[in-house]
């Protein structure tokens, strides 16, 4: 099947399940109603005592009804029953919420279909660290046995302080008296990944472990639970990507068909096409562990006071293992160009050197979290609160990688077949389709080893990201009778640091004796690592090629596996950020009656005032000539650096009002006006700078103008949070405990954007002042929006006869349609800060970063008995996904749909079966850049089968 009739088989595939389950809801709408005028029934159904994942939609529907703002949820009343693996699984069951996939697994998550940026995520009420770089938490780092409950703010309300523009996460763990039960449990799961059974010498066989106690003492005045998990499985990859820089050549190039880079001056007048700097092929092969604990402890020595003191641990490491091919010049030696009118390239024909690459890259990330409540009721009336919190993510990369070239000769001094160091391959992209085809002159045997030897070149790249948040939160309530019910006023400071070090190891000696390189070479091969590689990808051509051990080449080349960090640990890139946070708020809550329709809600005033820090290195440059190209050079960075600080101030004021009206007994109608922030990213904030210092890949520069247009600035610390005036309307219908009807409307005005700038800045390259043109990005005065509609059906079939009537359905949607704009920092407009002129891009821009035009998720379940059944459908539209740190290129994500499917089974009381299967349709993930269409990358994860005992006593 190709690629165009796989997308409209998913297409296909997605109506048909939506529908299916829509047509069902819609056909169960008047048994419903005939259900909800029975109260008998009802209060005979009330005495059963339901669970598993009936329990779970009935709890999240009524959390729903309780609340005053406009939430969605997932709760469960007891530990390990949220429906899913990981966290992000679980939230991307929630109205409106999607998620980014990063190793077959979901991750960052979108709210509403808008970007994890625009959102504020919080652990136990608290802001939490990441080890990305944002401020969206990684999901998949805690383990959602430990987790009971998800809870989605839609619409603000003024004792969330920050929240976000397009919702707030609050993730909850279980506090032990609330609970009010002795629990133990334990639950054993063993995974298998087809993928993982691939790789040579692994039966892609993985497990995970969870243990938990709850418990109280001393007549119910302390209680603890305790919880601890250890994962080992693995995510094997394979994927297909081009590099994340893409130029406009000049479609009439010189007669050498190298890509004559389109200059500015010229866009809009010469046609063009787009292509990367290289292409690369990569096979990972994986191992990933993960420890977690999760702790608290709860002390109620009277009914006027309640101290709680909860800790998170999780320190996940994984290891890959990567072998690349690298077609590395993929702007050389191009002909018989074939484009669209956007520039994407359907077909050329390229010359390149070919590398044989390998690398070894681990991963840990420890995250550290926790905090002290003190809650008071100094009278029946006063409730006073304080709290204070700190949270952590530590995470370290280090990554060993080599590269051999090929040559004229092979390594034994014999003239290849096609006698050229520079291979010829073809390029070829279908109409329709993501993946390219691209084909290696045949005459060129990938799989020899002798082939790949040449311009040997060994690094050690080490970067580190701290992220830490050290916060204290007041709040005072007072119930009131009348109107106005409750009174209820706060404050917050925190003070969060984001550091970060990007470190290369590279200047080795290495032999130059063909004797010592033969030697080497031949000790080091390995056969290729796995099999299948990409036979799932149709049109791909290349499916394995001539790889070496990581360790036994440095060993050879260096007499060392691991050379260690270099000598100069500071840097240009690296970022150092502190902001401060003071807010407070002003809350109250009213109940009252309009007639006989009840009304209740809540308004009040947030004003949150921030101060940014940003320090920021700057060195002077030097010109290396190339040994092997005297007229070529690369950029080194020298150490005589000099220290810059920027601040930045911000203060935003932030009103809201919520208000419900009971229409009906069972009918809420919800209106909700707010203004609302989401802050940039941490990494976004840095003061740095990255210089493209000639990796080798291209060749190095051959002019001072070449080299200077790779000087990046790595962050903007002058950008202020995103601003946006908000108004959501809903209506909701809540038959009964397991149905529910809703539609939301949301419109969001942001008062502006993100730009692109340029700056002249001045560089000493070689001892020379040099002005280079340096791009940051900007708040823009421009004004844009987004208008949405959200929609979820849930319920029961309760009226079907049985064994029929332990069927249950939940279907939601949410649509959104923005004209948010975001250049590309390179091909897109660039606004000049002191006239304003705008200089005009070559191609469109994306629009907010993670926004999806449609989410769709669906949900079918059955129980009978000791039998229980769940299958879950989610699919998310094409995105504009922003790297970290911003100040990049624009990358899409192409649709992504996956099937995942539950089932347990109850050998005796508190003894279950669990099967879980994820992915079960291979989904990949598509990316596109500079355009959508254009690939740039595919992934492929496999499906991920886990089966497991669960016991509680």
């Amino acid at each position: 099947m190709n690629s165009r009739n796989q997308f409209r088989a998913r297409t296909l595939r997605a109506a048909l399940l939506a529908g299916a389950g829509t047509t069902l809801l819609v056909a169960a709408v008047p048994a419903i109603a005939q259900d909800a005028a029975a109260p008998a029934a009802r209060e005979e159904e009330d005495a059963i005592v339901v669970t598993g994942i009936r329990e779970t939609i009935q709890n999240s529907i009524n959390t729903k009804r309780e609340e005053t703002a406009i939430v969605d949820a997932l709760s469960a009343d007891d530990i390990g029953d949220l429906p899913a693996l990981s966290v992000g699984q679980a939230i991307q069951t929630i109205t409106g919420a999607t998620t980014h996939r990063e190793k077959g697994d979901a991750s960052e998550i979108a709210l509403r279909g808008l970007g994890p940026f625009l959102s504020n995520a919080t652990f136990n009420g608290r802001d939490a660290t990441n080890g990305s770089g944002d401020r969206s938490v990684n999901f998949n780092q805690f383990p959602s046995e430990l987790v009971n409950n998800i809870k989605i703010y839609k619409s603000q309300q003024a004792d969330l302080v920050e929240g976000g523009v397009a919702g707030t996460i609050e993730i909850g763990t279980l506090r032990p008296l609330d609970f009010g039960k002795r629990r133990i449990q334990g639950e054993v799961k063993a995974q298998y990944n087809p993928y993982g059974d691939r790789i040579v010498g692994s039966g892609g066989i993985g497990w995970r472990g969870t243990l938990s106690y709850v418990d109280q003492f001393a007549n119910d005045t302390i209680g603890i639970a305790i919880g601890v998990q250890r994962n080992d499985t693995n995510n094997p990859e394979e994927t297909y990507a081009a590099s994340s820089t893409w130029v406009a050549c000049r479609a009439d190039n010189a007669a050498s068909g190298n890509c004559d880079e389109l200059q500015r001056e010229d866009y809009g007048q010469d046609p063009y096409y787009l292509v990367p700097n290289s292409y690369i092929f990569r096979q990972i092969s994986e191992t990933d562990k993960r420890d977690a604990a999760f702790g608290a402890i709860q002390w109620r020595p009277s009914d006027r006071l309640n101290i709680n003191l909860d800790v998170q641990y999780s320190d996940r490491t994984f290891v890959e293992s990567r072998r690349d091919l690298t077609i590395s010049e993929a702007r050389r030696g191009l002909t018989n160009v074939e484009y669209d009118e956007n520039g994407i390239v359907r077909y050329l024909e390229g010359s390149s050197s070919l590398e044989s690459n390998g690398s070894e890259l681990s991963r840990s990330e420890e995250y550290l979290g926790g905090g002290l409540s003190v809650e008071w009721m100094p009278t029946d009336r006063l409730t006073l609160t304080v709290d204070g919190s700190y949270s952590r993510t530590i995470r370290k990369e280090i990554e060993r990688n080599f590269r051999l070239r090929t040559d004229r000769d092979d390594i034994n001094g014999d003239r290849t077949e096609v006698g050229n160091q520079r291979v010829p391959y073809i390029y070829e992209l279908a109409p329709g389709s993501f993946v390219p085809t691209i084909t290696i002159d045949p005459r060129f045997d990938l799989g020899n080893h002798d082939l790949f030897w040449d311009d040997a070149r060994l690094r050690r790249d080490e970067s580190k990201r701290r992220n830490e948040i050290i916060a204290g939160r007041f709040d005072a309530a007072y119930e009131l009778d009348g109107f106005l019910s409750r009174i209820s006023a706060g404050a917050r400071w925190s003070e969060l640091t984001f550091r970060d070090y990007d470190l290369r190891n590279e200047a080795f000696e290495l032999t130059s004796d063909i004797d010592e390189e033969r030697a080497i070479n031949n000790q080091c091969r390995q056969a290729f690592p796995q099999t299948g590689y990409l036979s799932a990808a149709e049109g791909n051509s290349i499916h394995s090629w001539a790889t070496f051990d990581v360790d036994c080449i440095f060993g050879g080349y260096l007499g060392t596996v691991d050379p260690g960090l270099p000598d100069e640990l500071r840097a240009a890139a690296n970022r150092d950020v502190t902001e401060r946070t003071l807010a407070g708020y002003v809350m109250a809550e009213y109940d009252a009656d309009l007639g006989a329709m009840p009304v209740r809600g809540n308004f009040g005033v947030r004003v949150v005032k921030t101060d940014v820090t940003s320090n920021g290195l700057r060195s002077d440059l030097i010109l290396v000539p190339d040994d092997t190209d005297p007229g070529r050079f690369t950029l080194e960075e020298t150490s005589d650096f000099q220290t810059v600080r920027i601040e930045s101030s911000s203060t935003r004021i932030l009103p809201s009002v919520n208000a419900i009206f009971e229409v009906a007994p069972d009918t809420l109608v919800r209106i909700a006006g707010y203004r609302a922030m989401s802050r940039p990213n941490p990494s976004a904030l840095g003061a740095g700078r990255t210089f493209t210092l000639g990796d080798g890949d291209d060749g190095g520069f051959t002019s001072i103008e070449e080299a200077i247009d790779n000087v990046r600035a790595n962050g903007s610390p002058g950008l202020k949070p995103l601003m946006s005036w908000n108004a959501d309307a809903a209506i909701e219908w809540y038959p009964n405990k397991d149905s529910l009807l809703s539609a939301t409307v949301y419109y969001k005005q942001f008062n502006g954007g993100f730009q692109p700038v340029v700056y002249d800045e001045t560089f000493t390259i070689n001892g020379e002042q040099v002005t280079v043109p340096v791009t940051q990005t900007r708040n823009s005065p421009d004004k844009s929006r987004i208008y949405g509609l959200e929609l979820t059906a849930a319920t029961r079939f309760s009226f079907l006869p049985k064994p029929l009537d332990g069927l249950g359905a939940k279907v939601s949607y949410n649509y959104a349609d923005s004209n948010f704009e975001t250049q590309d920092i390179r091909l897109g407009d660039e606004y000049d800060p002191v006239t304003e002129d705008v200089r005009e891009g070559l191609i469109a821009p994306a629009g907010l970063s993670g926004y999806s035009k449609h989410v769709l998720s669906a949900q079918a379940y059955y129980e009978l008995g000791p039998v229980s059944l769940q299958a879950i459908y989610n699919y998310r539209s094409k995105y504009f996904q922003d790297f970290v740190g911003g100040n990049s290129q624009l990358r899409y994500v192409g649709p992504s749909e996956t099937v995942d499917f539950r089932a347990s089974l109850a050998l005796m009381p508190g003894v279950s079966l669990r099967f879980e299967a994820l992915n079960l349709f291979n989904e990949p993930k598509a990316t596109y850049m500079p355009v959508y269409g254009s690939s740039r990358q595919y992934h492929y994860y496999g499906a991920k089968y886990f089966v497991g005992l669960r016991a509680r006593i």
